[in-house]
């Protein structure tokens, strides 16, 4: 057993000194009111109400965990003043399709020319792309075409020779028509199921200026491929048979003849033509003014050469509201004529369907549609037909007002050189007015006017032309990778400084942007 005096007797000055120590002990544990945790709980509670430094700490406010430093140089007072005024100034507005990182801030760049027409940063929704071949111009194009059919926006590619864009259409579900020998029909009279739905207007002088419109786009358009078949622009009274023509076979539109019943309807003489050419009963005289026209239409018909491409009802028509890209893949790019018939034909057929659809949403009281037409190639039809010079040149002025914006893609500013300088001014026209303009790599000798039109600088200059060297080779794989300068661009609107951008893909693009699809050869 223990006795009591073996056990341990605190005094009442020992008790007193445990309690003082364990009294400093909790005073050490628990915080004061100014400490720093004190603090932090002030902190937290306020910013309930308002956003800190790293954003709102609260539920779903999703404060950021770590705030990327700015972009930072060092350098002497020689070297650092040439900064000021600074020629990149904060990060950019994040308005429109993102597209990569700055070049020289790594800073995120968003644009596209409808986003940025609609909060006022261009005047005008167009753009235009130049670089050499294989640096990433059908990529950016292929990422606003998703990006733009995402918010609302239809994307129509009215003529896709290689085929670069069928992918991406049918990927987002939209219409792709073919075209090319023995793969379809296309009438050249005919406009399509919108045009036709335009004599249902109720109010009458809607549907006149409606029909007359759509009647000056088809005269125009036939009028355009004759040309284009001759070779030469045609004389007045040249026009007059086909206006007068197409006036007296189809006066509304709703029962558009085929190539065919249009010679044949010439071939009878009749005296409607026949006052209008000042023949009357002089056959002779009559046979030799529609000559022409009658030799270009034959070529054209199931006598010529391109048997019933042209010659047979339109076998599909664009759909309205869906995505579309003709596919003319298939037409022989070697065959000038052909391919110029073709493309002025998709191209005029597709901004006739939007003018339609213009009318009719307005006589519907519904909100118009937005539509983004892309110009790929440009190049070949600027060559193939001056009409088709003209075309392009007034859908470049009248877009805005249409509800179309659109893109043009060419190769370089050689490109735009036509046979006389009149239809060359018009042609370097479209860069010009264009209100946001993509410049890929570029040699010197392929800039045209780019430097006085954009006001270049000797850095912009040298650099566009730096992203023009050839891919490097593994000597070790004998493979090369890319070449410096693909996916850059330089933004530029107007004459202010341009923006270095590196289009960035993701891993869902790679498919459907891949151009050298046809070279996938086993190793």
């Amino acid at each position: 057993m223990t006795k009591d005096s073996d056990l341990l007797t605190l005094t009442k000055r020992d008790i007193a000194r445990l309690e003082r120590q364990r009294q400093k002990e909790q005073q050490a544990i628990s915080p004061k009111k100014d400490s720093w945790f004190q603090r932090l709980k002030e902190q937290h509670a306020e910013s309930k109400t308002r956003p800190g430094p790293n954003g709102w700490r609260r539920a779903a406010g999703g404060p950021v965990g770590y705030i990327e430093p700015p972009f930072e140089l060092q350098g002497t007072t020689v070297q650092a003043c040439g900064y000021f005024p600074f020629s990149v100034g904060a990060g950019m507005p994040v308005i429109g399709a993102p597209l990569g990182y700055h070049l020289r801030n790594r800073s995120l760049v968003c644009a596209d020319p409808i986003s940025w027409f609609l909060h006022r940063i261009i005047s005008n929704p167009s753009a235009f792309i130049l670089g050499q071949p294989g640096l990433g111009k059908t990529s950016l194009v292929h990422r606003w075409i998703t990006v733009l059919a995402d918010w609302g926006v239809i994307p129509m590619v009215l003529a896709d020779s290689r085929p670069d864009y069928v992918p991406t259409i049918r990927a987002l579900g939209g219409q792709v028509i073919t075209f090319a020998p023995g793969q379809g029909h296309l009438n050249p009279l005919d406009l399509g199921p919108l045009v036709r739905q335009l004599n249902d207007l109720i109010d009458d002088a809607e549907r006149k200026q409606a029909i007359e419109e759509m009647s000056q786009r088809r005269k125009a358009l036939v009028s355009g491929l004759v040309a284009m078949f001759l070779e030469r622009s045609l004389q007045p009274h040249e026009h007059t048979v086909i206006a007068q023509s197409l006036d007296t076979m189809d006066p509304d539109l709703s029962h558009p003849p085929v190539i065919p019943e249009f010679i044949e309807y010439i071939q009878s003489r009749p005296d409607v033509l026949r006052q209008a050419l000042l023949t009357y009963d002089d056959d002779h005289a009559y046979d030799e003014r529609v000559r022409p026209v009658l030799d270009a239409m034959i070529a054209l018909g199931p006598n010529g050469m391109y048997g019933d491409m042209f010659s047979e009802p339109t076998s599909e028509h664009i759909i309205p509201g869906q995505p579309v890209v003709f596919d003319i893949s298939g037409v022989n790019e070697n065959n000038a004529q052909l391919m110029s018939a073709v493309q002025s034909l998709c191209w005029n057929l597709g901004s006739a369907a939007v003018s339609a659809e213009q009318y009719l949403a307005a006589a519907q009281g519904r909100p118009r549609k937005t539509y983004f037409l892309v110009m790929d190639e440009l190049w070949q039809i600027l060559r193939a037909s001056d009409d088709m010079v003209r075309f392009i040149d007034r859908i470049t002025r009248l877009n805005r007002g249409r509800g179309i914006a659109q893109v043009m893609i060419t190769h370089t500013m050689n490109d735009l050189k036509l046979r006389s300088d009149h239809l060359t001014d018009i042609a370097w026209g479209f860069v010009e007015r264009a209100a946001m303009t993509m410049l890929g790599g570029l040699a010197e000798g392929e800039m045209g006017n780019l430097q006085e039109v954009f006001d270049l600088s000797r850095t912009e200059i040298a650099t566009l032309s730096n992203w023009t060297g050839e891919a490097p080779v593994d000597p070790w794989t004998g493979k090369a990778g890319l070449r410096p300068g693909a996916g850059n661009f330089l933004l530029k609107t107007g004459k202010s400084p341009g923006i270095p951008l590196h289009m960035q893909l993701v891993d869902a693009e790679l498919d459907t942007t891949d151009t050298n699809r046809d070279w996938q050869m086993v190793d």
